[in-house]
């Protein structure tokens, strides 16, 4: 994906920390107290523009959302379509490093995390790189209660495959799969911005839901 600059964004995002947290360090094991409840809370790594994890906050009211997205000039995209809401108590904004996560979180933070159309990282070399290996499965673990679960979703069999495999090695429980989600797709399903794109061109939507024993 080529990123267009913006150089208006870093002030933008500066001048809206009631939606992009400024410094989420100091959050971290206090998440309760940004939100002013006890609602667990989940994580979409890789949020992109927004569409999903807004969306997922307007199903919600009962949880309270995370989105976290590496690129200033992405974000930026994803604070808008927040402001343009009327109300999104539930609903906040990291700018930083999906890899970072124990920076940001204690253990017992998260209890579910959304990897949506990550990047497939096809060379054997990069696997490493791919945000279900096993080095990131230890990571979400290690921030989730027990019982804690990642929901999966990519247009790219290959990744899926590998994320199918990865999931099972490291011991979790494959709770729903679906090899073609649009076929029946589900009332409460959220789609992204890819998630449309792909569908419109008639691609298979594999997804899975996994659970940390």
């Amino acid at each position: 994906m080529r990123l267009r600059h913006k150089p208006w964004a870093e002030e933008f995002i500066q001048a809206h920390p009631e939606v992009v947290i400024a410094d989420p360090t100091s959050r971290k094991g206090k998440w309760h107290e940004e939100f002013s409840n006890n609602n667990s809370v989940h994580v979409e790594v890789g949020t992109g523009k927004g569409q999903f994890v807004i969306g997922m906050a307007q199903q919600n009211p009962h949880i309270n959302y995370i989105g976290i997205e590496l690129y200033d000039s992405v974000i930026v995209v994803a604070l808008e379509k927040v402001l343009e809401q009327e109300s999104l108590p539930n609903l906040r904004l990291l700018n930083v490093n999906g890899k970072d996560l124990t920076e940001y979180f204690a253990k017992g933070d998260i209890s579910q995390v959304y990897l949506n159309f990550s990047d497939p990282w096809p060379k054997k070399r990069h696997a490493k790189r791919r945000l279900t290996h096993a080095n990131f499965l230890t990571l979400y673990k290690e921030l989730m209660p027990d019982g804690g679960e990642v929901h999966f979703k990519t247009d790219n069999r290959g990744l899926f495959e590998f994320s199918l495999v990865s999931m099972t090695d490291f011991g979790m429980q494959l709770v729903d799969l679906s090899l073609d989600l649009h076929v029946e797709e589900p009332e409460t399903n959220v789609r992204t911005e890819y998630e449309e794109k792909f569908a419109a061109k008639g691609q298979p939507i594999y997804r899975v839901e996994a659970k940390f024993n």
